[in-house]
């Protein structure tokens, strides 16, 4: 009875490793699902935020834009994985596509700090004109399929 109930957690041990080992192969997705703006404001809702809510409002959009814009000759909107492109999923273009998602958090890290430190300097009225171009150039990008 005992050997019997030694093999079944060893058998049940062994499929839940391999369920989870396959997990691993799934297709990356260039453009992360999380990359979004929120809402898109215009000028006067600006004009009603402090100074705080701009500064947010314009790291979002800076990272939104940091993490769509080097990949628009793949895809502008969060999805489209490596193997829809043709792109083999293997380990190495894995592990070079997760290279290249760190340097891009770590440069976003680097950025938010300098942001938090010297954007409460900054003029209201050119954070709410960046906030207002970023969200125009965003914008742009879901008509980017017209230009194929």
């Amino acid at each position: 009875m005992k050997l019997k109930i030694i093999l079944f957690g060893f058998s049940l041990l062994f499929s839940t490793g391999m369920s989870f080992a396959q997990k691993g192969k799934a297709p990356k997705s260039i453009i992360s699902e999380r990359v979004t703006i929120k809402k898109y404001y215009n000028r006067e809702e600006l004009d009603r935020l402090n100074k705080g809510d701009l500064i947010v409002l314009y790291a979002e959009r800076i990272e939104v834009l940091v993490k769509t814009l080097p990949y628009v000759a793949f895809a502008t909107k969060p999805g489209i994985t490596m193997s829809s492109l043709g792109i083999p999923n293997n380990s190495d273009n894995v592990k070079a596509l997760d290279s290249q998602f760190e340097a891009t958090n770590t440069f976003l890290l680097n950025t938010n700090s300098f942001h938090r430190d010297y954007l409460p300097y900054s003029d209201t009225r050119n954070l709410i004109a960046a906030i207002l171009y970023y969200e125009e150039i965003m914008k742009s990008l879901h008509q980017y399929s017209d230009f194929n």
